[in-house]
């Protein structure tokens, strides 16, 4: 918060309730989770030439996917309800899926052999993929706290009237 939102009371910013800021800044860390998780991937496969392509492609695309999140939640920060919903659905729910999948599956083939053969790095990528989760778990929830909701409403936010 700077000190003009500090000095104008009346500003949005100082008005935005916590658990909005709260949702903000854990979006934003689940956000560096998976820039972490794909450098860490990418390194790993970044010797095989045959996997550039693939390896390019896929930072490409996680890269539009990032920037899209970061830009939907500095709108969420603002209190417009349109964004929250988008979280809501695109990272609450579709993104949790797609970052569950995957582990799941690897149980699901190997059961408990699975962590025989568990480096450093897989270690390591477990852990981002859980901090990952675990900043979407406190993100989505902060966004529907009472004081959240009011902040959503139309007239408050971004969104209101002046």
């Amino acid at each position: 918060m700077n000190d003009t939102a500090l000095a104008h009371p009346d500003s949005p910013l100082a008005r935005r309730p916590a658990a909005v800021t709260t949702a903000f800044v854990a979006l934003v860390a689940a956000v560096g989770c998976g820039i972490v998780e794909t450098a860490v991937r990418g390194a790993r496969i970044a010797g095989d030439i045959a996997d550039i392509g693939a390896l390019t492609a896929g930072w490409l695309l996680r890269t539009a996917i990032y920037l899209v999140v970061l830009g939907i939640s500095w709108r969420m920060l603002r209190g417009e309800r349109w964004a929250r919903n988008l979280l809501t659905v695109g990272i609450g729910v579709l993104g949790t899926a797609s970052l569950v999948v995957e582990p799941v599956r690897m149980l699901a083939a190997a059961g408990t052999g699975v962590f025989t053969d568990m480096s450093a790095a897989t270690v390591f990528l477990a852990l981002t993929r859980a901090g990952h989760i675990c900043a979407v778990f406190v993100a989505i929830p902060a966004m529907y706290t009472p004081s959240a909701r009011a902040w959503f409403r139309p007239g408050h936010g971004a969104g209101r009237a002046g």
